[in-house]
This record gives structure tokens, C-alpha cells and sequence, in this order.
């Protein structure tokens, strides 16, 4: 079934005339317009994208199973109108993401508002074949850029700099972006999980965590991998080891139809049976796509089953004030059988 089919079947669930998406990234998924100023007004038998002059040629091209509309006012107040001139008596509306302003302009409108919370968000975790090729290509850009800070990475470069060089490289090898600010986080600084890159000068005997992505064609990537410039100490070693052993038991082991809370525990459960349980502080992984953060979380305190064609992360980390932290994350494919890994340059401990 399509995406657009199942917004069909969203307004039948909740029993409204018309759904209307003013999220930029519900808004690409539903319509494959890529401009930034927008929205959509879904009903039975309509498909309305709302515009501004700038975008109606580019709209017009992408969005070709929509009514393209050029507002003349605001957007909020077009939409009312549309709402009004349909007659719908009831619309639904991201509420999760829609401003109090916003939603105080809409209710101006003839009909009742219902919230439909995430409910597009939940249809963009089952990732399409199109969006699975994107963000595969999306991976082999960050592995390709790991394999290139291997290259050049040196005691006595600041983090920044090598967040500069890194960038560059994936722009190089056909990112539209980073997907995120990317973590150059060496030595101590490696106990923060996410530490941005700062104006530390890198030393030897420092471990370096790099957490950065890729966007590609709007969809990301996301990987971390930790290294070492010259030889680190023997217990950061160690927890390097514990780390990358939790992270290939839960690549090993996860599948469809567990839950998201039993994903999560399959890293946590052998991390804490080495002593560093309450090291591990964050969720295992997070849903990728158009956005960097999606469903399903992988997380202890969420609810939800993963499912096939679910492109998630599996991250798990063990940090250290004082002394550092390592994390390992690869991007994964859920499958009939398991998952496929999308990121494949070396997780071995380099020492530079």
C-alpha cells in the first residue's frame, strides 16, 4: 500500500473530512516536494498543496499527484479558507508539532480540529525501497569518509579542524550536508555523548569518538566510530572491547517482532554485566530517514515492535568522566531474517 493510501485510511481511522501537514518533513514524504515553505490539505478526493509564488514551478514538478496553490496571504489563513470553502466539518492536524498560535488561527476555521498525534511519522518508519537505496548510498558516504580521516588524523589538530576536513570529505563524495553537528569529541572529552567539536587539541594517547552523517537526497546517515591516536590506556581499551561486543550481539541478534524495549536490552544487559550499566546512558539506537532522530526509538522506556524495513541505528556507549568514553553505531536494514548493515568501515581499534 502507498503512502497515500494509508492517509486515506488515517482519515477513516479518525473520522475526518480532511487532514491538513504543516511539518517540512511529512510534507516532503507525502508530496516529494523538496521547498521549504508549504502545505498540504489531504481530503477523500483532493490533494491540495499550498505554496508561495517562488515555489509553484519546482511544486508543480514534484508534487505530481497535487492541486498546486498559490497562496496569496498567509498560510495559516489560505488553509482556513480551504477548510471554509470545503465545508469540512472536522480536520486533523499534527498536534504534536503545531504551535499554540497556529492552532488558535486554525480553530478560526468552520470545523472541529482532532489531532492525529504522529501517525504520519509512524507510516515513515516502514522505509520504501526508494528511501532504503538513499539512505544505503547516504551510508557509504560516512564510510567512505571514515576511511579518509584514517588517512589524516594527527596529534595536534584541534577537533574542529578535523570536523572541517571530515565535512569537506562528505561533500566531496556527494552529501547534500551533514545530517547533524558533527561530535569530534578525543580524550576526556569523550565521556560527553555529544560532544561537538571544540578547540581541543588532540594528543597522543587520546581516544576519538567521530559521531557524523550524511545527508543524501534528503535522507541520513549516522555513524560513530572511536579510534585512537597512538596508544590510549589499557582500560579504554578494555571498555572499547565491551562496547563493540554489546554492539555485534545486538546486530546479531535483533529482529522483526521484537519489541523496541527487548532491542535495547541486548546491548544494555551485556554491557551491564561488565560493570557499566549505569555507563550507558542513552537508548540503544533511533529510527533514521528524512530525519536524523525517527521512530522506532530503541529505548527501555518506549513502547513499540520493530518491523521489517525499519532503518535504525545501534549505538551503544560506555562513558567515563575524567577519563573518556567509546561509542560504536551502525546503520541497519530490518529484515525477514534479521537485519543487513548498511555502514561497513572497520569497527577494529585503530591506533594511529
Amino acid at each position: 500500500m502507498n503512502k497515500l493510501a494509508k492517509v486515506q485510511e488515517l482519515l477513516n481511522h479518525h473520522q475526518i473530512d480532511a487532514l491538513v501537514i504543516l511539518s517540512d518533513y511529512n510534507r516532503r514524504y507525502l508530496s516529494d516536494f523538496t521547498g521549504t515553505s508549504g502545505a498540504l490539505v489531504i481530503s477523500k478526493d483532493r490533494y491540495q498543496l499550498i505554496t508561495d509564488f517562488r515555489y509553484i514551478e519546482q511544486a508543480t514538478e514534484q508534487a505530481t499527484h497535487f492541486e498546486i496553490i498559490k497562496r496569496s496571504g498567509g498560510l495559516i489563513e489560505e488553509i482556513v479558507e480551504i477548510i471554509n470553502h470545503n465545508q469540512f466539518k472536522s480536520i486533523g492536524f499534527e498536534g504534536h508539532l503545531v504551535s499554540y498560535d497556529t492552532y488558535q488561527t486554525l480553530n478560526q476555521s468552520s470545523a472541529n480540529l482532532v489531532s492525529i498525534g504522529d501517525d504520519i511519522e509512524k507510516i515513515r518508519e516502514v522505509k520504501t525501497p526508494e528511501e532504503i537505496e538513499k539512505i544505503k548510498f547516504a551510508a557509504k558516504i560516512v564510510d567512505d569518509t571514515y576511511n579518509y580521516i584514517l588517512e589524516i588524523a594527527e596529534a595536534g589538530m584541534t577537533e574542529r579542524t578535523l570536523k572541517a576536513k571530515l565535512e569537506s570529505k562528505m561533500l566531496e563524495l556527494g552529501a547534500d550536508g551533514p545530517s547533524f553537528d558533527t561530535i569530534v569529541a578525543s580524550g576526556y572529552r569523550g565521556a560527553l555523548p555529544h560532544g561537538v567539536a571544540s578547540d581541543k587539541v588532540i594528543e597522543q594517547g587520546d581516544m576519538i569518538t567521530l559521531d557524523f552523517g550524511a545527508y543524501y537526497r534528503g535522507y541520513c546517515s549516522d555513524i560513530t566510530r572511536t579510534f585512537a591516536i597512538g596508544e590510549p590506556d589499557p582500560k579504554m581499551k578494555d571498555i572499547y572491547n565491551i562496547v563493540l561486543e554489546s554492539q555485534i550481539k545486538a546486530i546479531n541478534e535483533i529482529k522483526a517482532g521484537m519489541t523496541v524495549a527487548e532491542a535495547d536490552a541486548l546491548s544494555r544487559d551485556y554491557i551491564a554485566s561488565h560493570g557499566y550499566g549505569e555507563a550507558f546512558g542513552h537508548s540503544l539506537g533511533h529510527g533514521i530517514g528524512l530525519d536524523i532522530h525517527e521512530g522506532p526509538l530503541l529505548s527501555k522506556n518506549a513502547k513499540g515492535t520493530i518491523q521489517v524495513n525499519n532503518c535504525v541505528t545501534i549505538e551503544p556507549g560506555i562513558y567515563v568522566d575524567g577519563l573518556g568514553g567509546v561509542r560504536i553505531e551502525d546503520d541497519i536494514l530490518i529484515t525477514e531474517n534479521g537485519c543487513e548493515v548498511f555502514t561497513k568501515c572497520t569497527k577494529d581499534l585503530i591506533i594511529l
